[in-house]
């Protein structure tokens, strides 16, 4: 969801940012059967959770699951990142704040005003080994323009 929203006669507009995983990491380990047990994230529990299909130190979908923005913004994660999962919701709020801090500024250099600023966080879980993330978010800015031809 990114572009431009609800153009109107009163120069209005809402501008929508979106960021979030950009790795399809699928529901299967793409570990082989003889490296099951290597541990490819450190410091994460080696117990695997029933009906999972390896633990969190195991899993290669967290350990390749990567975040990139989807907006035309200037911002951070332009292009694909890795993010942990346990640092995934401060990286991920920050990130959209730097939207929101986006929208005040061109507000500001262009005589409006911002009427609501809005940011939602997704979050998932690990269909590997269970662990729960943040997915992405989304940033939503309505800005009123004053209309300098029609006061």
């Amino acid at each position: 969801m990114t572009g431009i929203y609800g153009i109107n006669y009163s120069n209005n507009y809402s501008l929508t940012g979106n960021y979030g995983y950009a790795y399809s990491t699928g529901a299967v380990s793409s570990a082989q059967p003889e490296e099951k047990g290597m541990v490819v994230n450190p410091g994460k529990s080696d117990v695997e959770k029933p009906g999972r299909k390896s633990s969190p130190a195991e899993c290669e979908t967290c350990k390749n699951r990567k975040y990139q923005d989807g907006s035309n913004e200037m911002v951070s994660f332009k292009s694909a990142s890795h993010i942990s999962p346990q640092a995934s919701s401060s990286r991920v709020r920050a990130h959209e704040q730097e939207h929101v801090t986006n929208a005040y500024n061109k507000a500001a250099q262009n005589n409006g005003k911002v009427l609501s600023a809005t940011v939602s966080l997704r979050t998932a879980v690990c269909p590997e080994c269970g662990t729960v993330y943040t997915a992405g978010g989304t940033t939503t800015t309505k800005i009123s323009y004053r209309d300098e031809s029609n006061p």
